[in-house]
């Protein structure tokens, strides 16, 4: 496809809204929030910020580069580069593949309880949230709002850039920053609110700076900016030619930490209100949310809310994946749009359908697991080795492979722009970034 043909995003403004969106997801509203409470909260929340602007923005403004300057997809976008490193491009592919094998299922999740919540039926039931939760994955509902977030994210991909995934973000994003400050607003006046502030915002620095806090808070900056899977390298082949990539690439890193926080704000005071405990896990939104939000006045209200604040996130992530995988099949395949959107959708019901009746038990080199399902497969293969392994082989690749006249041009808009932080950028892409992101695999591989 040529340059020429090929769709851009209207403006500044879109491009920052569509990758933010990308960003901005069940990482920053689901992942965050559970993360933070089971690492100490302030402890957690001051390294993730470390992280963003170390790790985070680093790959990201690498993979605009590549995006933008190539206009193309992930594998078309490297390939084009370098031949040999076109595998870097199939990282992202499957990076892409992995989580919609189960991304999609914590999204029907969502969408379950915002009709549930809606229709007063997830207050009806005499039985715990608990016990709903369970009963709910055992039924056949589990895989129709499943299907249903696929079909969703579909009608939105199959519609093209500029009218599908530029138009939906415009819509979603400001929503989505209008729930989230509406709830912490709420959540403010609940009694004892001010102990889920002081956990959240007053840091210990000894828990701050343990090693299980800082490799969680590296794992969690590469999930919920969207870096090492390819979507910040297609979304940008998408940029016009004067895009500030600097500009962009920190405004979307502020966006989602600020939905981290805010986030945080929401759960964490609703949490101590409650008289529960933050470290939950993840089932602190689907089990212990509901248990806060019914002693609240309009309690379905609320509910429902907060829901649709889950749902936004999650479309707004599925549409980041969903595009990797569809531009792979229109431009590598030469399918039409059409009909790459089909292939994906199919595709991403597929490795659904997998993961939701698929156990089974695991002996091999000594290891006994037992119940393993594909949804732990794919969740610890695309957060724990694809999109780091994407991450560490883009800073190679673009401070050691590419010559250093690559990143400047792009960043700096070949002269047009200053770019006095490339000197920067370009050490921190070479050492800092590639030495914290190889202690994730070895921390992975239990060395240390």
């Amino acid at each position: 496809m040529s340059e020429q043909a090929r769709a851009s995003f209207g403006g500044k403004l879109s491009a920052i809204l569509v990758a933010a969106g990308s960003a901005i997801g069940l990482g920053s509203i689901w992942r965050f929030p559970y993360m933070a409470g089971e690492h100490g909260g302030a402890a957690f929340l001051l390294v993730y910020l470390l992280c963003v602007f170390v790790v985070g923005i680093p790959v990201m403004l690498a993979e605009f580069a590549v995006g933008r300057h190539t206009k193309q997809n992930a594998v078309g976008a490297y390939r084009s580069l370098s031949r040999p490193w076109r595998w870097l491009g199939y990282n992202g592919v499957l990076g892409a593949l992995c989580i919609s094998g189960y991304y999609y299922i914590v999204a029907g999740w969502s969408l379950e309880y915002l009709v549930s919540s809606a229709t007063g039926s997830l207050y009806s039931n005499d039985g715990s949230f608990t016990e709903q939760f369970s009963a709910f994955q055992a039924s056949p509902r589990q895989l129709i709002y499943t299907i249903l977030f696929i079909l969703l994210t579909h009608l939105i991909i199959v519609r093209g850039v500029v009218k599908g995934i530029e138009k939906a973000s415009k819509v979603m994003m400001p929503a989505l920053f209008v729930i989230l400050i509406i709830m912490a607003i709420r959540v403010a006046f609940m009694p004892n609110a001010i102990e889920g502030y002081r956990f959240f915002l007053q840091p210990d620095f000894k828990e701050a700076f343990s090693a299980d806090t800082i490799f969680t808070a590296i794992g969690q900056a590469f999930f919920s900016l969207s870096v090492g899977m390819g979507c910040m390298v297609t979304y940008a082949s998408y940029f016009k030619s004067d895009n500030n990539l600097t500009g962009t690439s920190f405004s979307v890193a502020l966006l989602t930490l600020l939905v981290a926080v805010l986030a945080g704000l929401v759960i964490f005071p609703a949490v101590f209100s409650a008289g529960l405990e933050p470290a939950e896990g993840a089932s602190l939104i689907f089990i212990t949310l509901p248990e806060i939000f019914k002693d609240m006045p309009m309690a379905n209200l609320w509910s429902a809310a907060f829901f649709v604040l889950l749902t936004l996130a999650s479309l707004t992530s599925t549409i980041s994946f969903h595009e990797v995988l569809t531009a792979y099949f229109n431009e590598e395949f030469n399918l039409s749009r059409k009909n790459a959107t089909r292939l994906t959708s199919g595709l991403s019901v597929g490795l659904c359908l997998l993961t939701l009746l698929w156990h089974f038990d695991f002996n091999l080199f000594g290891l006994n697991l037992e119940n393993i399902s594909f949804f732990d497969i794919f969740d610890y293969f695309s957060a724990n080795i694809v999109m780091p392994l994407g991450g560490l082989l883009t800073c190679i690749f673009v401070a050691w492979q590419m010559k250093g006249s690559f990143m400047r041009d792009e960043i700096t808009n070949y002269g047009a722009l200053k770019g006095r932080a490339y000197p920067l950028l370009r050490f921190t892409l070479r050492y800092i970034t590639p030495m914290l992101i190889i202690y994730i695999f070895i921390k992975n591989l239990g060395l240390v």
